[in-house]
């Protein structure tokens, strides 16, 4: 769930603005969406088209450069498979094929998500030169169904930024049905509310690094070792 780029140092309520104040960062939150762009890579400076809703969690350039700054260090990035859960407008899915990754499957159960993602698909598709096309599939499909059912290539990055409104016991079955389609060197990023604490991981998953921006708190997990036979 995002508003391009999602990765926030700062939360937004999914209800509706109850005071003035609310209400004036809830435009400026979505300002900053609407003004959302890759930052690096192939696609540099274009700009993505944000979900069309208050409901959104905005980021920063310098939180979302901080978070590749460290996948690039791990070598998550290059010719990469990646899932984006709870996608929104795609914008980390889309930073990742900007700097490297092979494919992205952007996965969002809201209408207007897929719409946006559909939308943004095409700056990697039709709008693109040849040499700068990605291979971009957009799925509208709740979380947990579109892993029992996807039959693709192990995922090698796979990005979660649920709602705030996700249980535990909800995100750890995400993670539990992800974790069959996990390659062996995979990297997960979650992204929750810093409150929660750390999520509840399925045997075979492991947090390797933790970071805070604000109220956000950032995972990164990985298949413990020899956990995974791919």
């Amino acid at each position: 769930m995002d508003c391009a780029p999602r990765w926030g140092s700062t939360a937004t309520s999914t209800r509706a603005p109850t005071s003035s104040s609310s209400a004036a960062e809830t435009r400026s939150a979505r300002q900053e969406c609407e003004m959302a762009r890759i930052i690096a890579g192939t696609h540099k400076g274009r700009r993505l088209v944000a979900v069309p809703t208050d409901a959104t969690r905005p980021t920063s350039d310098r939180v979302k450069e901080s978070l590749f700054s460290r996948l690039e260090g791990y070598d998550a990035l290059h010719d990469a498979v990646v899932v984006d859960l709870y996608a929104g407008s795609g914008a980390l899915g889309f930073e990742s094929l900007s700097r490297g990754a092979r494919s992205l499957e952007a996965v969002d159960k809201a209408e207007a998500a897929v719409r946006t993602l559909r939308r943004n698909a095409e700056f990697f598709g039709a709008e693109a030169s040849p040499a700068l096309r990605r291979e971009v599939s957009v799925h509208k499909a709740d979380a947990l169904r579109y892993l029992g059912s996807r039959s693709g290539p192990p995922i090698e990055l796979l990005f979660l930024d649920p709602p705030y409104s996700l249980g535990d016991a909800e995100l750890f079955k995400v993670l539990s049905a992800a974790r069959e389609q996990l390659h062996e060197a995979a990297t997960v990023v979650i992204e929750r509310d810093a409150g929660s604490g750390a999520p509840s991981l399925p045997e075979g998953l492991e947090i390797f690094s933790e970071k805070s921006y604000g109220s956000t708190q950032i995972f990164m997990v990985e298949p413990s070792p020899a956990a995974l036979p791919h």
